[in-house]
């Protein structure tokens, strides 16, 4: 079981390192381009469909998690014999990077929901490299994790 949620952990936290980084470095960058008068479409567009790539994700890696870091918890021998601060330090780098997603860059999107506005798009830009970083080490972390012996069951 332990090993089987770490592989979803690892997948699900690469999947998005992949996102984040895709964003941070090409999508959100276009945003200034797109023009005032199909603006609010595009905003719209952007919010719904990018929830529908990252909410499923983001979910799995949240729940598995926390489920680790409750298999850390337990013991050395209920978690492969992993190091429990690992564990711990990726369900905190987790925790991190929803918490930036919702009290940074969701209001944010939710400024440029009425209209483009420079500074909110440059803060936008700007607090994301927060989240591209937490997901770089958590994928770091996780790969980690996974070639530190754990055995496929």
């Amino acid at each position: 079981m332990f090993s089987a949620l770490l592989l979803a952990n690892v997948a699900a936290t690469w999947f998005m390192a992949g996102v984040i980084w895709f964003v941070q470095l090409v999508h959100y960058p276009l945003m200034s381009l797109v023009g005032t008068e199909r603006w609010r479409a595009y905003e719209e567009a952007h919010c719904r469909w990018t929830s529908y790539v990252v909410i499923p994700a983001m979910s799995i890696e949240l729940a598995t998690g926390l489920a680790l870091a409750a298999f850390a918890l337990e013991g050395p021998e209920a978690c492969a014999g992993l190091p429990a601060w690992a564990l711990h330090l990726g369900a905190a780098l987790t925790a991190f990077i929803w918490l930036s997603t919702f009290f940074l860059q969701v209001p944010l999107h939710m400024r440029l929901d009425a209209r483009f506005d420079v500074a909110a798009h440059r803060r936008l830009v700007q607090t994301n490299w927060l989240r591209t970083l937490a997901w770089s080490a958590r994928a770091g972390l996780v790969t980690w994790l996974l070639a530190d012996g754990v055995t496929l069951d």
